[in-house]
């Protein structure tokens, strides 16, 4: 059995290179760019962005979820996880390392399901940076699960006519096309064969956004509550088999889960940082904060949990590398889904307390980071639905009994024990042993 927390020493120069790259480089563009960063028609922002971009490329480390016939280094998910534990500090560096969702998951849906006139006319341009997509799936009615979906699509002769409304579609006004769910075998016995997917570009008619939000404290509108109005695409759109949109879907959102997680550990290190850096800059009641046991003790948890969450998030990666089979890992990406949240808040508010009022303005990144905390626990599925998961799995391992009494019950095993070793030892020592 081998057993290694080290990573290799090649592949840590990488991670080196990227750490010096993002801090020095990326993190600078969001105090002096303002627009959003997916947006591909900003003059101010294409100067900034494409040169990194540029080098990142010649460093070898553009787009690597990607296997090479795509442009990427095809690494696995432990090499990805240590690469956006450095990504997920910098609001642009995922962008600027062509592994922005959810391009990412797009991507990987049209390169496993795509034909190739859909990988030429979509995909290879969203590989290059130049156009950025929509995932378009949740609806105002049923959040995220799909089997209360209604949007349906409906062939008519050589097109696909979709209608119905979709609800917090990622980037969608800056989005060249979007990828949808939609009802198209409502008649299937199983509801999970009821839907399939379709690529929709976004400039055709009836592909209408109806209000364009942001989230948190973020001043730029992100996610946008749509409908599909009679709109008309070609027959051959369509993502996969029909009535299998769920399982393409499953394709993209393992992974990104695993992804978000080490991106949002990034993020509770950097509170993690500034609580120690106010901790020790900080003079009150006699004292620093440093010196006073509750930060302290809010210190020690916030490490110890950030700690604990990262080792999860690994290992979960590293099953995902190892059965190639994220059927085999369902358990543990729940469960790295349900705990990202958690930690987050926990530490990012740790972290507002220890810079006072300071952390509630935007002077400061913490009440962003709070808010955040609780977008995580309803991206890719509210944490409540990834805890039944959790359980339903490992109840599957575990056996009720129909005896009286819990198999742990002391006189059973007392009795099972006196029959195991009846005549190797006398009653008198099996008295005195108990």
């Amino acid at each position: 059995m081998s057993w290694n927390f080290e990573t290799d020493p090649d592949f840590q120069k990488k991670l080196d290179w990227m750490e010096r790259f993002v801090q020095e480089e990326v993190e600078p563009l969001t105090y002096v760019l303002d627009c959003h960063p997916y947006d591909v028609t900003n003059e101010a922002r294409n100067k900034l962005v494409k040169p990194l971009q540029a080098e990142v490329r010649r460093q070898g480390l553009w787009a690597c979820h990607l296997g090479p016939e795509l442009g990427g280094q095809g690494y696995g998910q432990v090499k990805l996880t240590l690469m956006n534990e450095i990504l997920g500090r910098a609001g642009y560096a995922s962008i600027v390392f062509g592994c922005q969702a959810p391009d990412t998951g797009n991507a990987e849906i049209i390169a496993h399901y795509g034909t190739q006139a859909q990988k030429d006319k979509y995909l290879m341009p969203l590989l290059e940076g130049d156009i950025v997509s929509s995932f378009s799936m949740t609806e105002p009615q049923g959040g995220s699960d799909p089997k209360v979906f209604t949007t349906s699509a409906v062939l008519d002769g050589d097109e696909w006519v979709i209608n119905g409304e979709k609800w917090f579609s990622s980037h969608a006004h800056l989005a060249s096309f979007l990828i949808t769910m939609a009802v198209t075998d409502p008649d299937a016995a199983s509801p999970h064969k009821r839907m399939s997917t379709f690529i929709v570009p976004a400039h055709l008619p009836g592909v209408e956004i109806l209000r364009n939000m942001p989230h948190g404290a973020s001043k730029h509108p992100g996610h946008a509550y749509m409908r599909y109005n009679n709109v008309r695409i070609p027959k051959d759109h369509i993502l996969g088999p029909r009535g299998e949109g769920f399982a393409v879907v499953q394709t993209r959102l393992g992974g990104g889960r695993i992804h978000h997680a080490m991106r949002t550990i990034a993020q509770c290190k950097k509170a993690l940082d500034m609580m120690c850096e106010r901790a020790l800059s900080r003079y009150t009641q006699g004292s620093q904060l440093s010196e006073k046991g509750m930060v302290q003790a809010w210190i020690a948890d916030s490490w110890a949990e950030i700690e604990q969450f990262r080792l999860l998030v690994l290992q979960t990666a590293w099953k995902i590398d190892h059965y190639k089979d994220y059927l085999k890992v369902r358990k543990d990406i729940s469960a790295v889904k349900l705990m990202a949240p958690r930690v987050f808040h926990a530490v990012a508010s740790r972290a507002l307390q220890v810079h006072g009022s300071l952390g509630l303005t935007p002077d400061m990144p913490i009440m962003s980071q709070v808010l955040e905390s609780y977008h995580m626990g309803l991206a890719d599925g509210p944490t409540e639905v990834h805890q039944i998961t959790v359980a339903k799995q490992l109840l599957r391992n575990y056996r009720g009994t129909n005896r009286k009494f819990p198999t742990e019950y002391i006189p059973y095993k007392t009795e099972e024990a006196e029959k195991k070793f009846a005549g190797r030892i006398g009653v008198r020592a099996m008295e005195h042993a108990g």
